[in-house]
Protein backbone atom coordinates (compact mmCIF):
# COMPACT_ATOMS: atom_id res chain seq x y z
CA UNK A 1 0.00 0.00 0.00
CA UNK A 2 1.70 3.31 -1.29
CA UNK A 3 1.11 6.47 1.44
CA UNK A 4 -1.64 8.12 -0.64
CA UNK A 5 -3.88 4.81 -0.80
CA UNK A 6 -2.76 4.66 3.02
CA UNK A 7 -3.99 7.94 4.26
CA UNK A 8 -6.88 7.71 2.31
CA UNK A 9 -7.31 4.46 4.41
CA UNK A 10 -6.62 5.98 7.47
CA UNK A 11 -9.43 8.90 6.48
CA UNK A 12 -12.13 6.86 5.84
CA UNK A 13 -11.97 4.38 8.57
CA UNK A 14 -11.75 7.54 11.30
CA UNK A 15 -14.61 9.39 9.23
CA UNK A 16 -16.92 6.39 10.18
CA UNK A 17 -15.57 6.17 13.07
CA UNK A 18 -16.48 10.29 14.24
CA UNK A 19 -20.02 9.60 12.07
CA UNK A 20 -20.66 6.89 14.64
CA UNK A 21 -19.28 8.87 18.14
CA UNK A 22 -21.63 11.44 16.81
CA UNK A 23 -24.29 9.31 16.80
CA UNK A 24 -23.93 7.85 19.68
CA UNK A 25 -22.68 10.68 21.83
CA UNK A 26 -26.60 12.14 20.64
CA UNK A 27 -28.48 9.24 21.17
CA UNK A 28 -26.85 8.38 24.50
CA UNK A 29 -27.45 11.98 26.29
CA UNK A 30 -31.09 11.69 24.75
CA UNK A 31 -31.61 8.40 26.46
CA UNK A 32 -29.59 9.28 29.76
CA UNK A 33 -32.60 12.63 30.04
CA UNK A 34 -35.38 10.70 29.07
CA UNK A 35 -34.68 8.44 30.88
CA UNK A 36 -33.52 9.81 34.44
CA UNK A 37 -29.85 8.31 33.77
CA UNK A 38 -26.87 10.47 34.64
CA UNK A 39 -24.77 7.46 34.38
CA UNK A 40 -25.94 7.49 30.88
CA UNK A 41 -25.74 11.62 29.87
CA UNK A 42 -22.39 11.22 31.12
CA UNK A 43 -21.23 8.70 29.37
CA UNK A 44 -23.06 10.43 26.32
CA UNK A 45 -20.45 13.42 26.85
CA UNK A 46 -17.75 10.97 27.13
CA UNK A 47 -18.36 9.90 23.72
CA UNK A 48 -17.90 13.04 22.57
CA UNK A 49 -14.01 12.98 23.46
CA UNK A 50 -13.49 10.21 20.65
CA UNK A 51 -15.20 12.84 18.71
CA UNK A 52 -12.40 15.21 19.10
CA UNK A 53 -9.59 12.67 18.59
CA UNK A 54 -10.95 11.56 15.36
CA UNK A 55 -11.01 15.14 14.07
CA UNK A 56 -7.54 15.03 15.25
CA UNK A 57 -6.42 12.05 13.31
CA UNK A 58 -8.25 13.61 10.16
CA UNK A 59 -6.73 16.64 10.54
CA UNK A 60 -3.28 14.92 11.37
CA UNK A 61 -3.24 12.41 8.35
CA UNK A 62 -3.24 14.92 5.58
CA UNK A 63 -0.20 16.66 7.19
CA UNK A 64 2.50 13.50 8.50
CA UNK A 65 1.59 11.78 5.17
CA UNK A 66 3.01 14.54 2.71
CA UNK A 67 6.09 14.01 1.27
CA UNK A 68 9.85 15.33 2.62
CA UNK A 69 10.68 18.58 1.77
CA UNK A 70 13.75 20.78 3.12
CA UNK A 71 12.59 21.84 6.26
CA UNK A 72 11.86 17.87 6.83
CA UNK A 73 14.26 15.66 4.55
CA UNK A 74 13.22 12.84 6.78
CA UNK A 75 9.31 13.03 6.30
CA UNK A 76 6.56 14.62 8.56
CA UNK A 77 6.11 11.20 10.14
CA UNK A 78 6.61 12.43 13.64
CA UNK A 79 3.47 14.50 13.59
CA UNK A 80 1.64 10.73 13.70
CA UNK A 81 3.84 10.14 16.84
CA UNK A 82 2.50 13.97 18.16
CA UNK A 83 -0.92 13.10 17.30
CA UNK A 84 -0.55 9.58 18.79
CA UNK A 85 0.83 10.80 21.95
CA UNK A 86 -2.54 13.42 22.45
CA UNK A 87 -4.54 10.94 21.97
CA UNK A 88 -3.10 8.80 24.73
CA UNK A 89 -3.02 12.04 26.76
CA UNK A 90 -6.35 12.62 26.53
CA UNK A 91 -7.71 8.80 27.09
CA UNK A 92 -5.94 9.56 30.37
CA UNK A 93 -7.70 12.15 31.52
CA UNK A 94 -10.71 10.50 30.69
CA UNK A 95 -10.00 7.32 32.78
CA UNK A 96 -8.68 10.03 35.25
CA UNK A 97 -12.27 11.98 34.99
CA UNK A 98 -14.08 8.36 35.12
CA UNK A 99 -12.43 7.08 38.02
CA UNK A 100 -13.03 10.36 39.90
CA UNK A 101 -16.94 10.49 38.68
CA UNK A 102 -17.32 7.27 40.23
CA UNK A 103 -15.83 7.66 43.40
CA UNK A 104 -17.71 11.16 43.57
CA UNK A 105 -20.64 9.01 43.27
CA UNK A 106 -20.26 6.70 46.15
CA UNK A 107 -21.79 9.45 48.17
CA UNK A 108 -24.68 10.93 45.97
CA UNK A 109 -28.02 9.71 46.08
CA UNK A 110 -30.09 9.45 42.58
CA UNK A 111 -33.18 10.96 42.98
CA UNK A 112 -35.18 9.81 39.97
CA UNK A 113 -35.05 5.44 38.81
CA UNK A 114 -33.40 5.10 35.60
CA UNK A 115 -36.06 3.29 32.84
CA UNK A 116 -34.60 0.61 30.49
CA UNK A 117 -34.46 3.54 27.19
CA UNK A 118 -31.15 4.14 29.18
CA UNK A 119 -30.16 0.48 29.69
CA UNK A 120 -30.54 -0.24 26.10
CA UNK A 121 -28.83 3.11 25.33
CA UNK A 122 -26.00 2.18 27.38
CA UNK A 123 -25.83 -1.67 25.47
CA UNK A 124 -26.00 -0.50 22.19
CA UNK A 125 -23.02 1.99 22.86
CA UNK A 126 -20.82 -1.05 24.59
CA UNK A 127 -21.88 -3.29 20.89
CA UNK A 128 -21.22 -0.44 18.70
CA UNK A 129 -17.81 0.81 20.18
CA UNK A 130 -16.50 -2.59 20.97
CA UNK A 131 -17.22 -3.79 16.87
CA UNK A 132 -15.37 -0.26 16.36
CA UNK A 133 -12.45 -1.16 18.24
CA UNK A 134 -11.88 -4.37 16.82
CA UNK A 135 -12.25 -2.96 13.34
CA UNK A 136 -10.13 0.35 13.35
CA UNK A 137 -7.11 -1.86 14.96
CA UNK A 138 -7.51 -4.59 12.69
CA UNK A 139 -6.97 -1.81 9.97
CA UNK A 140 -4.48 0.53 11.82
CA UNK A 141 -2.25 -2.91 12.97
CA UNK A 142 -2.43 -3.90 9.14
CA UNK A 143 -1.05 -0.63 7.70
CA UNK A 144 1.07 -0.04 11.08
CA UNK A 145 -0.76 3.07 11.70
CA UNK A 146 -0.20 4.29 15.03
CA UNK A 147 -2.49 7.21 15.12
CA UNK A 148 -5.45 4.30 13.91
CA UNK A 149 -4.17 1.64 16.91
CA UNK A 150 -4.46 4.59 19.24
CA UNK A 151 -7.89 5.91 18.33
CA UNK A 152 -9.19 1.91 18.67
CA UNK A 153 -7.90 1.85 22.03
CA UNK A 154 -9.45 4.62 22.56
CA UNK A 155 -13.12 3.57 21.34
CA UNK A 156 -13.06 0.44 23.27
CA UNK A 157 -12.16 2.70 26.77
CA UNK A 158 -15.80 4.05 25.47
CA UNK A 159 -17.22 0.45 25.59
CA UNK A 160 -15.57 -0.04 28.73
CA UNK A 161 -16.97 3.03 30.32
CA UNK A 162 -20.29 2.52 28.80
CA UNK A 163 -20.48 -0.95 31.41
CA UNK A 164 -20.91 0.95 34.53
CA UNK A 165 -23.58 2.16 32.70
CA UNK A 166 -25.27 -0.92 31.82
CA UNK A 167 -24.39 -1.83 35.18
CA UNK A 168 -25.47 0.98 37.54
CA UNK A 169 -29.38 1.18 35.32
CA UNK A 170 -30.19 -2.40 35.24
CA UNK A 171 -29.12 -2.42 39.10
CA UNK A 172 -31.44 0.78 39.90
CA UNK A 173 -34.07 -1.09 38.41
CA UNK A 174 -33.95 -4.13 39.40
CA UNK A 175 -32.23 -3.54 42.92
CA UNK A 176 -32.49 -0.30 44.28
CA UNK A 177 -30.60 -1.13 47.14
CA UNK A 178 -27.53 -1.85 45.38
CA UNK A 179 -27.54 0.70 43.19
CA UNK A 180 -24.27 2.29 44.17
CA UNK A 181 -22.04 -1.17 43.34
CA UNK A 182 -21.48 0.45 39.31
CA UNK A 183 -19.87 3.30 40.85
CA UNK A 184 -17.49 0.30 42.19
CA UNK A 185 -16.82 -0.95 38.96
CA UNK A 186 -16.46 2.29 37.54
CA UNK A 187 -13.44 2.46 39.50
CA UNK A 188 -11.99 -0.62 37.75
CA UNK A 189 -12.68 0.30 34.52
CA UNK A 190 -10.97 3.91 34.76
CA UNK A 191 -7.96 1.72 36.04
CA UNK A 192 -7.90 -0.40 32.64
CA UNK A 193 -8.13 2.70 30.46
CA UNK A 194 -5.13 4.58 32.22
CA UNK A 195 -3.33 1.35 31.58
CA UNK A 196 -4.40 1.51 28.14
CA UNK A 197 -3.59 5.13 27.59
CA UNK A 198 0.55 3.89 28.84
CA UNK A 199 0.36 1.25 26.42
CA UNK A 200 -0.42 4.29 23.57
CA UNK A 201 1.89 6.63 25.41
CA UNK A 202 5.11 4.67 26.24
CA UNK A 203 6.31 3.91 22.44
CA UNK A 204 5.45 7.34 21.13
CA UNK A 205 7.49 8.60 24.08
CA UNK A 206 11.04 5.77 23.11
CA UNK A 207 10.00 7.39 19.66
CA UNK A 208 10.09 10.98 20.51
CA UNK A 209 13.95 10.18 22.45
CA UNK A 210 15.30 8.42 19.30
CA UNK A 211 14.80 4.71 20.61
CA UNK A 212 15.81 2.38 17.98
CA UNK A 213 14.17 -0.83 16.06
CA UNK A 214 13.78 -3.90 18.56
CA UNK A 215 16.45 -6.67 18.84
CA UNK A 216 14.33 -8.97 16.33
CA UNK A 217 14.04 -6.06 13.62
CA UNK A 218 17.90 -5.37 13.98
CA UNK A 219 18.33 -8.84 13.44
CA UNK A 220 16.42 -9.30 10.44
CA UNK A 221 17.85 -5.96 8.57
CA UNK A 222 21.34 -7.70 9.93
CA UNK A 223 20.63 -10.78 7.81
CA UNK A 224 18.93 -9.33 4.93
CA UNK A 225 21.48 -7.28 4.16
CA UNK A 226 24.27 -9.93 4.55
CA UNK A 227 22.71 -11.99 1.74
CA UNK A 228 23.71 -9.73 -0.84
CA UNK A 229 26.22 -11.17 -3.42
CA UNK A 230 29.35 -9.10 -2.69
CA UNK A 231 28.35 -8.03 1.30
CA UNK A 232 31.16 -9.80 3.31
CA UNK A 233 30.00 -8.14 6.54
CA UNK A 234 27.79 -5.85 8.17
CA UNK A 235 28.15 -3.28 11.09
CA UNK A 236 27.34 0.09 12.68
CA UNK A 237 23.43 -0.55 11.99
CA UNK A 238 21.55 1.88 13.47
CA UNK A 239 18.05 2.70 13.76
CA UNK A 240 15.35 5.31 14.30
CA UNK A 241 11.37 5.95 14.51
CA UNK A 242 9.97 8.32 11.88
CA UNK A 243 6.45 8.03 13.08
CA UNK A 244 5.73 4.16 12.54
CA UNK A 245 8.26 3.60 9.89
CA UNK A 246 11.82 2.86 10.27
CA UNK A 247 14.93 4.78 8.57
CA UNK A 248 18.08 2.63 8.55
CA UNK A 249 21.57 3.66 8.64
CA UNK A 250 24.31 0.78 8.22
CA UNK A 251 27.98 0.02 7.20
CA UNK A 252 28.68 -2.63 4.56
CA UNK A 253 32.09 -4.08 4.09
CA UNK A 254 32.76 -5.30 0.04
CA UNK A 255 36.19 -6.32 -1.70
CA UNK A 256 38.57 -4.05 -1.40
CA UNK A 257 39.74 -4.09 -4.77
CA UNK A 258 36.38 -3.74 -6.10
CA UNK A 259 34.89 -0.62 -7.85
CA UNK A 260 33.13 2.04 -7.71
CA UNK A 261 30.70 0.98 -10.24
CA UNK A 262 30.03 -2.43 -7.76
CA UNK A 263 30.36 -1.15 -4.36
CA UNK A 264 27.63 1.08 -5.73
CA UNK A 265 25.69 -1.58 -7.18
CA UNK A 266 25.99 -3.57 -3.70
CA UNK A 267 24.69 -0.94 -2.00
CA UNK A 268 21.85 -0.31 -4.09
CA UNK A 269 21.02 -3.93 -3.69
CA UNK A 270 20.94 -3.87 -0.31
CA UNK A 271 18.65 -0.95 -0.20
CA UNK A 272 15.77 -2.32 -2.34
CA UNK A 273 16.15 -6.00 -0.71
CA UNK A 274 15.60 -4.29 2.77
CA UNK A 275 12.68 -1.82 1.26
CA UNK A 276 11.17 -4.99 -0.42
CA UNK A 277 11.32 -7.49 2.63
CA UNK A 278 10.48 -5.21 5.51
CA UNK A 279 7.49 -2.40 4.41
CA UNK A 280 7.98 -0.72 7.75
CA UNK A 281 11.45 0.62 6.69
CA UNK A 282 11.16 4.62 4.58
CA UNK A 283 14.22 4.95 4.30
CA UNK A 284 17.90 3.33 4.29
CA UNK A 285 21.14 4.51 4.26
CA UNK A 286 24.47 2.16 2.73
CA UNK A 287 28.07 3.29 4.10
CA UNK A 288 30.27 0.90 1.84
CA UNK A 289 33.91 0.49 2.86
CA UNK A 290 36.57 -1.73 1.91
CA UNK A 291 37.37 -4.64 3.55
CA UNK A 292 41.08 -4.41 3.07
CA UNK A 293 42.20 -7.21 5.43
CA UNK A 294 40.24 -10.03 3.16
CA UNK A 295 41.65 -8.25 0.21
CA UNK A 296 45.13 -8.29 1.10
CA UNK A 297 45.10 -12.35 1.85
CA UNK A 298 43.48 -12.39 -0.86
CA UNK A 299 46.39 -11.10 -3.35
CA UNK A 300 48.84 -13.06 -1.27
CA UNK A 301 46.91 -15.77 -1.88
CA UNK A 302 47.36 -15.17 -5.55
Amino acid sequence: MDASERTVTIGNVTLVGALINVALSTAKVLAGVYGHSQAVVADGVHSLSDLATDVAVIIGVRYWSEPADGDHPYGHGRIETLITTVIGVTLFVVGVFIGYRAFIGLSINDEFAPSWIAFWAAIASVVLKEWLYRWTIGVGRRIRSQALIANAWHHRSDAFSSVPAVIAVATAILKPSFAKADHLGAMIVSGFIIAASWKIVSPCLQQLIDRGATLEDLSRIHQFASEIHGVRSVHGLRTRYIGSSLAVDLHVLVDGDATVRTGHDIAREVEENLLERMPEVLDVVVHIEPDDHTSSSESQQR
